[in-house]
């Protein structure tokens, strides 16, 4: 009996889909490329290489489209929740929440993994555990250079 129970306990453990959502970048290239070629920051592509290792599935969190599939092509814009209002990123929020609902497996057959600073997530990361989603910030309370620092120590993982 304990080994049919250590089994199926296995086997959840198995199904539980990592999903990484890194917030994008101010600085971009200057051409329509894939959403994970567009941001060209030094944060946003060491965050999408340990996402690519560490994940199942990840995504772009956008300021101006929401929710973004690493493929999906944009072209440039120059938008940032950081300079919008409490109701207009709450606004943002409900609708990047109505895009992860369609998109994420059922709460307990998924961890989320934000690598994104605080105006992205204060929103996100409260909705998404309200609806029983277990979400981390492997980052959280670091600046940008041990930000770097971090994804360099982790590379091989």
């Amino acid at each position: 009996m304990n080994d049919l129970k250590l089994d199926a306990a296995r086997k959840t453990i198995e199904k539980i889909s990592k999903i990484g959502l890194v917030a994008c970048a101010k600085s971009k290239r200057r051409e329509a490329l894939p959403a994970e070629e567009l941001y060209s920051s030094e944060l946003f592509k060491r965050a999408i290489m340990y996402s690519r290792r560490n994940y199942d599935r990840w995504y772009i969190l956008s300021a101006k489209y929401g929710l973004v599939k690493p493929n999906t092509v944009l072209r440039p814009y120059d938008e940032t929740l950081n300079a919008r209002s409490q109701e207009a990123r709450r606004l943002w929020a409900d609708m990047t929440i109505k895009q992860l609902a369609s998109t994420l497996p059922k709460p307990k057959e998924c961890s989320i993994f934000f690598h994104a600073g605080a105006t992205y997530r204060e929103f996100l990361f409260e909705k998404l555990a309200e609806a029983g989603y277990h979400c981390e910030v492997p980052l959280e309370g670091l600046g940008i250079g041990r930000q770097l620092a971090w994804y360099e120590a982790h590379k091989t993982e």
